[in-house]
């Protein structure tokens, strides 16, 4: 079974994008290319700041929303923290 990772970008205007996937490097590259998710397409190029591994698609989906529900301040400390370990 393939693992799955939820990520976290930071746009260029700021914002942060999370997202799912098996490939992440892969996937920030599309992202980049502007071939990404329509939210990324005219805020590129963007930098990964955060990245969480799965067993599953279900706990990564499950993973995706409750990060896409904490305000932007707690999503700005798990960049931190990313960065600290």
């Amino acid at each position: 079974m393939s693992a799955w990772f939820v990520y976290v970008v930071r746009c260029r205007d700021g914002s942060l994008y999370t997202g799912v996937a098996r490939d992440v490097d892969a996937r920030v590259a599309t992202h980049n290319q502007g071939r990404g998710a329509r939210y990324t397409r005219g805020r590129g190029p963007v930098a990964l700041v955060h990245v969480e591994r799965k067993q599953s698609q279900g706990s990564a989906l499950r993973r995706e929303a409750a990060i896409k529900a904490l305000p932007r301040k707690a999503k700005l400390a798990l960049t931190v923290e990313a960065a600290l370990a």
